[in-house]
């Protein structure tokens, strides 16, 4: 079931995650994984060999139930040993730079931003 959920979210990115794979994290030299199942979960963007979830949040995640579904979804995996980051959608909008940095930091790349 989240595995047919997974693809149709691949094949409808939101604008910002669209832009963060196609001009970012597609040309990483690392394997990244988008609307990867991990358990009872989809995360929008996984690096298995860094134990790395990107996730980018819209306005619907500051609403309390939200909120609390995301920290119930953190703590599974960190039990799992899986670092999660999270960008707000107007990081990745109006900080693209900065947001790139900070994933390439986290991912122990030594490598310059692909132009």
């Amino acid at each position: 079931k989240l595995t047919n959920l997974s693809k149709i979210l691949r094949r409808n990115m939101t604008v910002d995650e669209r832009h963060l794979w196609y001009d970012f994290l597609k040309n990483l030299p690392v394997r990244i994984n988008r609307q990867k199942v991990i358990g009872p979960y989809i995360v929008d963007f996984y690096c298995a060999s860094a134990r790395l979830v990107i996730e980018l949040d819209g306005p619907q995640h500051h609403q309390v139930d939200n909120a609390q579904k995301d920290l119930e979804r953190d703590a599974y995996l960190k039990e799992k040993k899986i670092t999660v980051l999270r960008y707000s959608n107007l990081a990745v909008r109006k900080n693209f730079p900065a947001v790139c940095e900070d994933i390439l930091e986290q991912l122990n790349i030594v490598s310059k931003i692909p132009e």
